[in-house]
């Protein structure tokens, strides 16, 4: 499915587009407003990811001559405007859903997933927290491996908690920095990896389940057929 992300702060532009390519979206930039109803007739995506504000336009201004368009395209809303007027007012004027910044990549997820699904009514799978040998209590926050508890740090668990939650899905790094430690931003450090490997090292007893790298798009926890 193809979605233009349309924003004028290039490192938030990055972010959402590779986090979004690497959930399979065909992802279109477009940092620059005035070019944005033209870009829309000539690509035609499903959906728009729309911040409000660029420099001191507003973006809402945009959204009937959007509507209008033939095969109109689907329009998430992005502001740090967090009134209930103006939340309205982007609905009234055409927005199909509004997210406030900040926000966590998977909520941001879970929209556009939503709205697909009015687009072209996929359905969504839900994935519980007991993987093969490994169960999760996140009442306790206790994780174990075939009934043995595993020694987590705070940040180790929303790790291997996250995976859980999506077993056999590949997770981006962007939907890891997003989740885990709270970033919408490339710190161009190799973060991620570092407490990948410390998972792998607390699962390594466990033949039957393990975190694999797949190269270029992210990493999955899987259990061995």
């Amino acid at each position: 499915m193809k979605i233009l992300i349309a924003d004028d702060e290039a490192p938030l532009l990055r972010f959402l587009s590779r986090g979004l390519s690497a959930e399979g979206f065909e992802c279109i930039e477009e940092p620059a407003l005035h070019n944005l109803v033209t870009r829309i007739r000539h690509e035609a995506p499903a959906i728009i990811v729309l911040d409000r504000m660029f420099g001191d336009e507003d973006s809402v201004e945009l959204l009937p001559a959007i509507k209008s368009l033939p095969h109109a395209p689907m329009v998430l809303l992005l502001t740090a405007v967090d009134e209930v007027r103006e939340r309205v007012n982007g609905l009234k004027q055409g927005a199909d859903d509004y997210l406030c910044k900040p926000f966590d990549f998977d909520e941001l997820l879970a929209r556009i997933t939503a709205l697909s699904r009015r687009v072209t009514n996929t359905p969504v799978t839900q994935l519980g927290l007991t993987i093969g040998p490994l169960n999760i209590d996140d009442e306790s926050r206790i994780a174990t491996l075939s009934g043995e508890e595993i020694s987590l740090t705070k940040l180790e668990y929303d790790m291997l908690y996250y995976f859980a939650e999506n077993a056999e899905k590949v997770l981006s790094r962007e939907r890891i920095l997003s989740r885990v430690w709270r970033s919408h931003s490339d710190p161009l450090t190799n973060v991620v990896d570092v407490y990948i490997s410390r998972l792998r090292q607390k699962l390594h007893s466990s033949d039957a389940i393990f975190i694999e790298t797949l190269r270029g798009n992210g990493y999955r926890l899987t259990t061995r057929k």
